[in-house]
């Protein structure tokens, strides 16, 4: 697929799917080697991204004012390549924008040349506002070694 597009839904948008999503996205990231721990904590803010009936990733957004930490953007193993990855992005980008949304951080260990490609700059983990620091992932979740981008909106 050259182009893909993907529509997002948020977890718990239909509440009969509730359980199933946040089980769904929490076994994503553990096969993928990504927190999951607070998952349940947060589940507003990830979504299911989809192309027609299938699930072909997940991404989040957890919002911290006019900031918000892009997180754990997985794309399904058997549709890489396929361009999802990009197109969760960028739906994700523009939910943000939608929302209000200044800046987005992201932390990486694994794909910080793909963020890099799409438009964000690497700056040292001390540069990103307190809030987004105080999130669990930056604090606690993800390693120290991760590398922190932003990208204005």
């Amino acid at each position: 697929m050259g182009s893909a597009s993907i529509t997002l839904r948020s977890v718990g948008e239909r509440e009969r799917d509730r359980e199933r999503d946040i089980a769904s996205i929490e076994s994503l990231l553990e096969a993928n080697d990504l927190p999951n721990d607070d998952v349940r904590e947060k589940p507003e803010a990830f979504y299911i991204a989809s192309d027609g009936d299938e699930r072909v990733g997940i991404g989040g957004l957890e919002r911290c004012g006019s900031d918000a930490l892009l997180r754990s953007l997985v794309v399904e193993s058997d549709v890489r390549s396929d361009g999802y990855g990009t197109a969760i992005c960028e739906a994700l980008e523009t939910r943000g924008r939608a929302d209000g949304i200044e800046t987005l951080y992201v932390l990486t260990t694994t794909a910080a040349e793909f963020f890099a490609d799409r438009g964000y700059e690497r700056i040292d983990r001390a540069d990103a506002p307190p809030a987004i620091r105080r999130t669990n992932e930056f604090a606690d979740l993800c390693p120290s070694t991760a590398t922190c981008l932003r990208r204005s909106l």
